[in-house]
């Protein structure tokens, strides 16, 4: 089918007998390659009986009459029979675990496990110890709300308002088990030209996040529009002032407007040498 601007338009399914997670993260990664298809992604969780995936080939088969061209369904479905009842739908059915899997047990001369929900399960009650005492740390300090134990954390993000620095904390808390901090630089600071007193002490764990003022100025805009603190003006000031402060205490800094959040935490991950602690 094709919408109104000549682009093509494409249903995509992730379909999972668990979360979802493993198989939406790769399709949507191998889809965002094709810039002339709009593509309806729909994930589909927990599909773990036969009955369960008839059901979503109906779905699958009603997406393909209204698109006018069969969908594509990216599937980790551990249960071939339940695989099978998915084949007769009107789609292209890609299986992302076994074009890996049989080249993997061929290199390795071993059979693969094909237990479900392998990839993200808490059996590793360390990994997931780790996962949660990371996510409680962030939200106790996040935006400068405590300075206990800051000094415990493996790295603290710094930079003006909303440019990035709590869900990219949270982001690398749940995603790596990392430690990470935020803290605010604020009006006081440019005044004075010097880090909050609360950072001297951690200098080598500061990493900066800075924004391009027009960008700010629309995510300001959104929380709280009309104000002084969201006008073009006052963004460029404290943009500009961070930048030089970052410069002149020697902290590293990535600029955040045209980055995910996924692509910020890989760049200070990869910047300052972090190690992940789970997977």
């Amino acid at each position: 089918m094709q919408p109104g601007n000549g682009v093509t338009r494409r249903t995509a399914f992730f379909v999972s007998d668990r979360t979802g997670i493993t198989c939406e993260m790769l399709g949507h990664s191998l889809l965002t390659q094709f810039e002339g298809v709009q593509f309806n992604e729909v994930t589909k969780p927990f599909i773990d009986s036969i009955d369960k995936a008839k059901a979503l080939a109906g779905e699958i088969d009603l997406a393909a009459a209204e698109d006018g061209s069969r969908p594509l369904v990216f599937c980790t479905l551990v249960n071939a029979d339940i695989e099978q009842a998915l084949v007769g739908a009107n789609a292209l059915v890609i299986d992302c675990f076994q074009f890996f899997i049989a080249i993997l047990e061929q290199e390795l001369g071993v059979r693969s496990a094909r237990v479900v929900g392998r990839s993200h399960s808490a059996d590793n009650l360390g990994d997931y110890h780790r996962r949660i005492e990371a996510v409680n740390f962030a939200l106790s300090h996040d935006d400068g709300i405590s300075t206990r134990d800051l000094g415990e954390a493996d790295i603290v993000l710094v930079g003006v308002s909303r440019s990035g620095k709590t869900p990219t904390c949270l982001y690398m808390a749940l995603q790596y088990g990392i430690r990470t901090a935020n803290y605010p630089l604020v009006a006081e600071d440019f005044s004075r030209n010097a880090l909050p007193p609360q950072l001297h002490h951690l200098r080598r764990k500061l990493y900066g996040l800075t924004i391009q003022p027009e960008r700010l100025q629309v995510v300001r805009n959104e929380r709280r529009p009309g104000s002084r603190y969201s006008t073009l003006a006052n963004c460029q000031f404290e943009v500009r002032a961070a930048e030089a402060l970052l410069r002149q205490e020697g902290v590293p800094y990535i600029d955040t407007s045209r980055k995910s959040i996924e692509e910020i935490a890989a760049t200070i991950l990869h910047d300052t040498r972090l190690v992940r602690h789970v997977y």
